[in-house]
Parts: structure tokens; sequence; C-alpha cells
């Protein structure tokens, strides 16, 4: 397709990515967070979107991060479409920014921007750690291309993703186009190997070009979610009640609505029966 100038379509990407983890005492709830803002600190978080920029096509021009105490950071990335001069290392600023855990690209007509949010349930020891990706571009990089990196970039359980293309550009005889790429999913862009572990349901609004996938891990091993002791190490009474409040933290993050806490469900290693069930109620 041959624009008449620059392409000024809007291209968003957001996710909201979800690893759940049990605590069965306070102090490792503790520990819990301050792992999670160690493993994604602003020195991680800032290579993550320096990966996102390369392979978008984007070149990050400069660099500013904070991080904070207790805990949190804020990091800025400048980058640009297109070949630019290597940045000055030198040059990097401390920036303010707000709490939780934030990072914040500029591209030269888009933006990336990361947040993250630890948090603990009061009474359940679950603990529920929260990615907040945004990707917007303008021109011919395209943020589905960053999808399955940032997905197995953290320890994903539930993934909320949202894609939507805004504006128009004109081609150069002067009709409007307001996407420039075929698309009816955004599954159409992940891997086979991630629609193969996860539980996926899509809700589109093609004649808007806005589309909005879920996504559930299908396989459920209780020691991948315990924090601080082993499976082996709990009785067979306590490793149903905490495979219960896991399940249950997820398929509310999942089904976004609060449920009911089951006193007793089957023991099942897979979260599709799981999910197929509480619908079914």
């Amino acid at each position: 397709m041959q624009l008449h100038g620059f392409n000024n379509l809007t291209k968003s990407l957001s996710f909201n990515i979800y690893d759940i983890c049990y605590a069965l005492h306070e102090a490792d709830r503790t520990r819990y967070i301050q792992y999670i803002d160690e493993e994604y600190n602003a020195q991680r978080l800032t290579q993550i979107l320096k990966n996102v920029a390369e392979i978008i096509g984007a070149k990050v021009l400069n660099i500013a991060h904070q991080n904070y105490e207790p805990e949190g950071a804020s990091v800025v990335l400048l980058i640009a479409e297109g070949h630019q001069p290597p940045f000055d290392q030198s040059a990097d600023i401390e920036a303010p920014g707000p709490l939780p855990e934030t990072i914040l690209a500029h591209l030269d007509k888009s933006h990336i921007t990361v947040h993250t949010y630890p948090e603990n349930h009061p009474d359940l020891g679950v603990s529920t750690f929260r990615a907040d990706i945004d990707v917007s571009t303008c021109g011919h990089i395209s943020p589905l291309k960053t999808l399955n990196y940032l997905i197995h970039c953290f320890d994903s359980d539930i993934v909320t993703i949202d894609y939507r293309v805004r504006g128009f550009t004109r081609d150069e005889n002067g009709s409007k186009h307001f996407i420039d790429h075929p698309m009816n999913s955004i599954q159409n862009f992940l891997a086979q190997e991630t629609l193969d572990h996860y539980q996926i349901i899509d809700v589109n609004v093609y004649q808007e070009n806005i589309f909005h996938t879920k996504m559930l891990l299908k396989n459920f091993n209780l020691d991948n979610y315990l924090f601080g002791i082993s499976e082996i190490e709990l009785s067979e009474s306590q490793r149903h009640t905490i495979r219960n409040r896991l399940r249950h933290e997820m398929l509310e993050i999942f089904y976004g609505r609060n449920m009911s806490l089951p006193n007793a469900a089957p023991d099942r290693t897979n979260m599709h029966d799981v999910s197929t069930e509480a619908l079914r109620s």
C-alpha cells in the first residue's frame, strides 16, 4: 500500500500479566514482596524495555531510572523509529516517579510503559504480582511483535491483552485506511507453544478495530505456586485448602468478578476443567 505521507495509525497493545503465589507465613509474604522487588527492579525492567524496542525496530536514545526504598522504581527510555546515533550512557539522569514500580519509554511518536503491583491478600495467604504493560506505536513498527516475548518475560498465570488501532492514514489516492494489516484475533500472533499452554477467550469488536484476549494457564502444579515451602511439607488438608485459594484467586482475576470461595472442590490439575465448572455455576 502506497501512502500519502506518514502512516498516522496508532497501534496500542496493553497487557495485564499476573503471577499468583501462596505464602503460608506472614514472614514469607514479606519475603515474596522483597523477592519481586529484586527480581523486577528498574535495571531488569529497563533491559526488558530495551529488548522490546529492538523487537519493534525502535532505537533507544536515552535512559533515566530510579529505584526507591523500600520498593518500587521508575525508568524512562527515550527511543525513536529508525536509525539513530548511539546514545551517551553518561547522560543518564535520575528522574522521580510514582510508586509502585513504574517504567515509561517514549518513542518519537509513541511510548512504552510498564507498572508493577505486588500485593498480598490480608487473610488467605495469596500474593499477586501484576505487571501492566503498554506498547503504543505509530508508523510501520508494530507492537504485536512483542506479544510472545513479553508473555514469557514474566511468570504469567493470567494474561489479559487489548489491542486497538486508532485514527486513519491515507493512500496515495486519498482513500482512508483505518487498519494497515489483516487481523481477526490477537491469537493470530501468538506462538503455538503459547496457545497450547493457555485457555484463551476472545472478545473482539471488529468494526472498531478493537481486540481483547484473556488467557489462563491450563496446567496447575502446586509447587510452582508455593513460596518459602514445598508441597511435600504440607498435609493433604493444607494442600487442598491452598489449591482452592489459588484457583479462586486465578478465576476471579480471569473472569473479572468476585466469586464465592468453595469449601471443597475436586482435586484437579488442569485449570481449564475448574474454569469451565465455574462458568456453569
